[in-house]
């Protein structure tokens, strides 16, 4: 349940669900099509325009050609350059070369930035297209559909194997990851406690509504004395987690047994939330839409939603 939505940010080459799906099926003509009348190389095939940071517009002068994966800058930005190891938020536009149509785009109703962090783990189609930019860039990707995806494409994006495609990135800003408000008591719910002394639900009452805005809080209700936890540590921790209002847990551990787990791989408001917490504290958070599943429901968890947790540290690596 913890499981860190497909909308986040994502280690190796899970970045952006659908541009390294495969299967077998495929569109456009499987022996390319170099001879086609008003072939173009790379950009001469399109005229790019529009701000950084907003839906670019893509005029295409013919059926593109390109081979290995090559990465331009097309409009230069005056922040700073990024380095191996940075982050930063992007938006991402993605054009079948062959068909000259849009295959994806972020910028689409419904579509959300992706951080990307610089460095090896990073699809080689984004690569080239992060490292020495500077903030503020647009950035083209041009390369045959099997260069950048792998020899059967992407048929999710309608893209075949031997179609091209034309990536723009769009590098916003640097991302600052956010940091837990550490509140009292009084701002988060209670902890009703089983007859074996573990807690059983979360108590609302008296607490007011949340705001799909409010900040990512924390309240600390017994410190522990063991090491401190970092947004990398691998943690084994037991917890229960509630909405708003809910009669009952929609996941919990303490019946069970604890959980061990990557702080890099669950809801960002556990990476962020949990950071600085030493082993063996008892924690609340509450954690904002943006920082959980957002506008996607999971089971017994509408879209939306804020996540209260109270989560017990039993040891982290």
């Amino acid at each position: 349940m913890l499981r860190r939505p497909r909308r986040t940010r994502r280690p190796a080459l899970a970045l952006v669900p659908l541009l390294l799906a495969a299967s077998l099926s495929a569109c456009g003509d499987d022996e390319g099509d170099s001879g086609v009348s008003g072939d173009e190389e790379r950009l001469d095939a399109v005229e790019i325009t529009g701000d950084v940071g907003k839906q670019p517009k893509v005029e295409w002068n013919g059926v593109m050609e390109a081979g290995d994966i090559v990465a331009e800058t097309v409009v230069e930005g005056d922040g700073e350059e990024l380095a191996d190891g940075d982050q930063v938020v992007t938006h991402i536009w993605i054009g079948n070369g062959f068909t000259k149509t849009k295959a994806y785009s972020t910028y689409d109703e419904g579509g959300s930035p992706e951080t990307l962090t610089v460095g090896d783990d990073l699809a080689p189609i984004f690569e080239d297209a992060l490292e020495g930019r500077t903030i503020g860039s647009r950035v083209a990707v041009t390369a045959s559909a099997d260069e950048a995806f792998g020899e059967v494409g992407n048929p999710q994006l309608n893209i075949a194997n031997k179609d091209t495609v034309l990536v723009l990135v769009d590098l916003v800003e640097e991302f600052v990851p956010p940091k837990p408000e550490d509140v009292g008591a009084d701002e988060m719910p209670g902890i009703v406690f089983g007859e074996g002394g573990d807690p059983v639900r979360l108590r609302f009452k008296g607490l007011p509504k949340p705001k799909a805005d409010d900040d990512l809080k924390r309240y600390v209700v017994r410190e522990g004395k063991g090491k401190t936890l970092t947004q990398d540590s691998t943690v084994k921790a037991d917890y229960l987690g509630m909405v708003y209002g809910a009669g009952k847990p929609f996941d919990e551990s303490f019946s069970k047994k604890p959980a061990e787990f990557s702080l890099q791989q669950v809801v960002q408001g556990w990476t962020y939330g949990l950071a600085g917490v030493k082993v063996g504290s008892r924690v609340l958070l509450s954690i904002p839409p943006d920082l959980g599943y957002g506008d996607q429901a999971q089971a017994a968890i509408p879209a939306g939603s804020t996540l209260y947790f109270v989560v017990d540290i039993v040891s982290a690596k």
